[in-house]
Parts: structure tokens; C-alpha cells; sequence
């Protein structure tokens, strides 16, 4: 399982991103986990559902309604920004995308967890104390989804 994780409002520049983003995840036949709000979040489960993939939205409150029209399994945890944590415990690997706070928070629990983050115009945190970057800078929808799922062959 991917997570995808970025801002709940972005432009449309972050939402073209994100949508080849999940279109890739569901081509890959990944199943993609998200926040499953709107912005980024949305734009990914389009992508993904659009090509036929499987999308599951980790709602903030507790009403399951609240997810964007793509989540197709949407799961209303009532714990708000906590679910943040369970996103990321979901996923082998994390694809952040832009994002702000809760997209920081996301990274920070990941890279807590040791899954491996792919960063798409997002936050840079530099290095560990072997050099390697805490979150691993590509440049383009294909790339995050190819870095992604080398990760998840590891695993």
C-alpha cells in the first residue's frame, strides 16, 4: 500500500501532480491510502480510481460522508489529526506531495516508523548520520511512483 499524503486545499499545478501521482499507484496496482479529504488527497484518489485502482481515505471526524467522491473505502477514525498516524502505519512507503503542517507531521511519523518518504515539491529535512536524505527528492510524478514501488520491493 502507498499513502499519499499532502494538503488538503492546493493549486492546480500540486493537483495535476497528484492526480498522475494515483493514476501511477493504481496502474502499478497498488492500492493507495490517503487522508481522503480534498486538494491533494482527492486529486490522487481521481488519478487512482480513474485507472482502475483501489483508494481508502483515513478520515480526520467521524462521519465516513465526508470523504471525497473517490475514496472507496473510507474509514471515519473520529480522532482528527491522529489519523495521521495511522495513514502512514498503513503504507509501506509515503509519497508527500507540496503539503504544509499535517503533510510535515506525516513525514515526521513515517520517518519515525522507518517507511521510506518520496517527496514531490514537498519538504526537505535534509540528512541522517549515514547521508541519506529523510526524504527522497524526485522530480516528477513517474519517478515517485517508480521510487516508491522499488521501496515496496524491498520490503
Amino acid at each position: 500500500m502507498i499513502a499519499v499524503c499532502g494538503a488538503g486545499q492546493c493549486d492546480s499545478g500540486t493537483a495535476a501532480l497528484a492526480e498522475m501521482v494515483g493514476r501511477s499507484v493504481a496502474a502499478a496496482g497498488a492500492t493507495l491510502v490517503c487522508g481522503g479529504l480534498g486538494g491533494v488527497m482527492a486529486a490522487a484518489c481521481r488519478g487512482a480510481r480513474g485507472a482502475g485502482g483501489t483508494t481508502v481515505g483515513i478520515l480526520p471526524g467521524n462521519d465516513a460522508a465526508a470523504a471525497n467522491p473517490d475514496v472507496q473505502v473510507p474509514i471515519a477514525t473520529g480522532i482528527g489529526e491522529a489519523r495521521n498516524a495511522i495513514i502512514v502505519c498503513s503504507a509501506d512507503v509515503v509519497i508527500a506531495i507540496g503539503g504544509e503542517y499535517g503533510t510535515l507531521s506525516e513525514i515526521a511519523l513515517a520517518r519515525k516508523l522507518g517507511r521510506p518518504v518520496i517527496g514531490l515539491r514537498t519538504w526537505n529535512l535534509g540528512r541522517d548520520d549515514a547521508g541519506e536524505p529523510h526524504v527522497l527528492a524526485v522530480n516528477s510524478p513517474e519517478a515517485a511512483v517508480a521510487a516508491a514501488l522499488s521501496y515496496c520491493k524491498r520490503r
